[in-house]
């Protein structure tokens, strides 16, 4: 069976390297049969792809999405407010 950390490197490697995410900011947690996903995202379908990739990168093992959506609108728009 492969190391949790090496589990964890490759999901975060197909993160960055996927055309559908390529996203650095999240962190990767291997626990036993379970994969947590940690961070801030801009929308709900970004969260899910980025669930979908990890999934993909690491088959067998149960997601644990836990990313946030977050806001993200730049200083001038929040002033239109």
């Amino acid at each position: 069976m492969e190391a949790p950390q090496y589990v964890a490197a490759r999901v975060q490697g197909a993160l960055a390297e996927d055309e559908r995410t390529n996203e650095l900011g999240i962190r990767v947690d291997v626990r036993g049969e379970q994969l947590f996903l940690r961070g801030q995202v801009s929308c709900e379908e970004r969260r899910g792809l980025i669930a979908d990739v990890a999934s993909e990168a690491a088959p067998g093992l149960v997601v644990r999405n836990e990313l946030t959506v977050v806001d993200v609108r730049t200083p001038e728009e929040e002033e239109k407010l």
